[in-house]
C-alpha cells in the first residue's frame, strides 16, 4: 500500500473517533486493543492489519465503503501544512510543554514526525524516553538539555542529533519561553 493511502487510513481513523465524540480510550475499547496502538494508527505510527482496521471501522459504527470513500492512493510530492492546521498533543505528563505537529511521513517501514516545541522558563517533566533518533534545532531561546546525566547547552540556531532511547529532557534557560523544531525518526523495523 502507499504511504498517501495509509496516512489517509490514519487521518480519517481520528476524525471520525472526534465527530463520534469518543475518547483514544473508548475507541481502543470498542475495539479491544490498546489505546497506545490507537494514538499510533491515528499518528501514523503503525499500520494496523486488515482485520483490526474493519474492527476499529466497525467501532466507529460506519460502512466500510463509507470509510474508505475518495480515499487518494497517490503519493504526493509537494506536501503543504498551513500553521492553522497543525495538531497540537500532549506528548507525555509535563508542565510548560506545548506541542504542535506539522506532519508525519511514513516512507518504506520508517516514520519521521515533524513537531514544533513550545517551552515556557518554569516548565518541568521528569526525563523520558522515545523509540526514535530524536533531532532538535532551536529557533528562539536556549535550553539546557540533559542526556544520560549530561547536560548541553543550546541556543537559537543550534541543533542536536541523539538516540532517543536515552533518558533525556529539556529546560528552558532563555528568555521566558523556548522553541524548537524536532523530527522524530521512528524505524518500523
Amino acid at each position: 500500500m502507499g504511504e498517501a493511502f495509509l496516512l489517509e487510513v490514519s487521518k480519517r481513523v481520528k476524525e471520525n473517533r472526534l465527530e463520534k465524540k469518543l475518547t483514544i480510550q473508548e475507541l481502543a475499547d470498542r475495539c479491544k486493543v490498546s489505546k497506545g496502538f490507537i494514538s499510533q494508527v491515528e499518528n501514523g505510527r503503525t499500520v494496523p492489519s486488515l482485520p483490526v482496521i474493519f474492527n476499529i471501522i466497525q467501532a466507529l459504527d460506519m460502512e466500510v465503503g463509507r470509510f474508505f470513500e475518495n480515499i487518494h492512493t497517490n503519493e504526493p510530492t509537494i506536501l503543504i501544512q498551513k500553521k492553522e492546521d497543525y495538531e497540537a498533543f500532549q506528548k507525555e505528563e509535563a508542565v510548560g510543554f506545548y506541542y504542535n505537529r506539522i506532519f508525519t511521513r511514513s516512507i518504506g517501514s520508517s516514520t519521521t514526525d515533524f513537531v514544533l516545541l513550545e517551552l515556557k522558563k518554569n516548565a518541568f517533566r521528569e526525563e523520558v524516553s522515545t523509540d526514535a533518533y530524536e533531532f532538535k534545532y532551536m529557533l528562539k531561546g536556549s535550553v539546557e538539555y540533559r542526556i544520560s546525566g549530561a547536560t548541553y547547552l543550546l541556543k537559537e540556531g543550534d541543533s542536536l542529533f541523539f538516540d532517543g532511547r536515552l533518558p533525556h529532557v529539556p529546560k528552558c534557560v532563555g528568555g521566558d519561553a523556548c522553541q524548537m523544531l524536532i523530527i522524530y525518526f521512528f524505524n518500523g523495523a
